[in-house]
């Protein structure tokens, strides 16, 4: 059933053993991601020949900038299944990568239900400029509502680099941590590497996504042989959680 997905694995990147990617932006015409079908059905072959077997995007859900919500991420999904099916792809599944914003407030305070990756699995980012001063209060507050914090690429915080005690109080808290691919292989640059690095030492993540939003990334994925070191040290540990999801 799976078999198309074992073709074309590149030599020294092979991803099969992460099984899942549960970060990207495929869903055409929504956010900064692929930006039509053709290019959404572009990426999900590359991801696939990476050896992917499921795929979970997440558009972005932002008040400034990409106001998602349940039904236009449905109808953009409807779109994508149609044309996997078409493509001969196992169709995709969705949920959603939340801004830590006042909207955000707004949906969790409201009771709106938020789009989940399994169970109650929430993706949420917050600025890559500063910590929202009350961080720990909108972790808290979306945990009384039942949810299960996991945050997106939080080597990306590079303001984190210099107060590295906000790694363990954010795991302390309860919060699942997410590491994007493309900061195993260097395409950030130095900082976000090295604090995905740091955070394996640490033991710190759960889960590792592609992040992926354009060709370029994927082609970064696909030449980028740097970050299977991370993969197999996180997949060695047992403590990955993409194989389950």
């Amino acid at each position: 059933m799976f078999s198309i997905f074992r073709k074309k694995v590149k030599a020294n990147v092979d991803l099969s053993g992460i099984g899942t990617d549960m970060h990207s932006h495929l869903l055409p015409g929504i956010d900064d991601g692929a930006p039509d079908p053709a290019m959404s059905i572009e990426l999900m072959r590359g991801l696939h020949s990476l050896g992917y077997r499921q795929l979970i995007t997440t558009p972005h859900i932002m008040s400034d900038m990409y106001r998602n919500d349940r039904a236009s991420i449905a109808a953009a999904l409807s779109v994508l299944q149609r044309e996997s099916e078409t493509a001969g792809l196992i169709s995709p599944a969705a949920a959603a990568e939340y801004f830590m914003d006042d909207y955000f407030d707004l949906l969790v305070e409201e009771n709106v239900p938020l789009m989940t990756l399994r169970d109650n699995w929430v993706l949420v980012e917050f600025s890559f400029v500063g910590a929202p001063a009350n961080l720990k209060q909108k972790i808290f507050n979306l945990q009384i509502k039942g949810y299960q914090p996991v945050i997106a690429h939080p080597e990306r915080y590079i303001y984190f680099f210099n107060n590295k005690k906000w790694y363990e109080e954010l795991k302390d808290a309860g919060c699942l941590f997410q590491v994007n691919l493309l900061s195993l292989a260097g395409y950030y640059g130095k900082v976000p590497n090295d604090l995905a690095q740091y955070l394996i030492k640490k033991k710190y993540v759960d889960l590792l996504g592609t992040d992926l939003h354009h060709l370029r990334h994927l082609q970064v994925l696909q030449q980028s042989p740097q970050l299977m070191e991370g993969v197999n040290t996180l997949l060695d540990s047992g403590m990955l959680l993409n194989p389950g999801l």
